[in-house]
């Protein structure tokens, strides 16, 4: 059964995850409502690619160009089946959003699926949803994981974890993985 499905988007979110996991849900049949405070749907956020080239953190380059499709002052997320929140830069800034902190918390307390990768924890951790949950994220976010009351587990970046409704992956590498759980998490089957 296709499910309606918030993906939170900021400027400068991560290329990767933001394109690939909206093309995947859609892919399979899910409705996949791309928003981003302040814009409305035909808008465009900036994206950013990070790469690991062997420095101490990520790289970081201009990527594409995002259109998003809803607006986010139309959001009502009780409406919504499901959340996605990319990582990168975007959710440094989204988390100074009350709105969009109400919004997350909204599918921690209804117990909908949820799926943050990379920096996403960084929303997470604002919307004071990670204490007594076990998570992972960009390995510079665990300390934010850690003070919101969360365990934070280190894992490879190609790796990806459930616990209960949260599906959370160090970055984009980990999108076969972290795609794949949330699919389950949301009852998708795809048969071959």
């Amino acid at each position: 059964m296709a499910k309606k499905i918030l993906m939170i988007c900021g400027d400068f979110c991560e290329d990767y995850e933001t394109m690939v996991p909206f093309q995947t849900l859609l892919a399979v049949g899910h409705t996949v409502h791309a928003v981003c405070p302040g814009k409305k749907a035909g808008d465009t956020i900036a994206t950013a690619i990070h790469d690991f080239e062997g420095d101490q953190t990520y790289t970081e380059k201009r990527g594409h160009n995002f259109t998003l499709n809803a607006d986010f002052d139309d959001v009502v997320a009780s409406s919504y089946d499901a959340l996605v929140i990319p990582g990168g830069r975007g959710p440094e800034y989204l988390r100074l959003d009350a709105r969009v902190i109400a919004t997350v918390r909204h599918f921690f307390e209804a117990g909908k699926p949820v799926a943050a990768v990379c920096h996403g924890a960084q929303l997470l951790a604002a919307a004071k949803v990670l204490e007594g949950r076990s998570c992972t994220a960009y390995p510079a976010c665990g300390p934010e994981v850690t003070l919101a009351g969360g365990t934070y587990v280190a894992m490879p970046v190609d790796q990806a974890m459930t616990d209960g409704n949260l599906v959370t992956s160090p970055a984009w590498p980990g999108h076969p993985a972290w795609l794949a759980q949330f699919l389950t998490l949301l009852g998708t089957r795809i048969e071959h």
